[in-house]
């Protein structure tokens, strides 16, 4: 018998840094409300580095949920 899982999908949200166009650091959670903080968290210590840019993305829809900066 398989177990099923209950809670959320593993490495779900991806959370990217990048700079200069290259990526600088990564991370990745299961729970959105997690990814959603630490999203903040790396605007407030990253986001003033030159250009920056910080993008979270749903895995499994391929969706961005969040960019910074916003687009114009």
């Amino acid at each position: 018998m398989t177990p099923q899982s209950t809670g959320p999908a593993p490495e779900r949200y991806h959370l990217a840094l990048t700079a200069d166009g290259r990526p600088a650091m990564h991370g990745w959670w299961g729970r959105e409300a997690t990814a959603g903080r630490k999203f903040r968290d790396w605007v407030g210590e990253y986001g003033s580095a030159r250009s920056a840019r910080i993008t979270l993305t749903d895995e499994d829809t391929d969706t961005v949920l969040m960019v910074w900066p916003e687009e114009p």
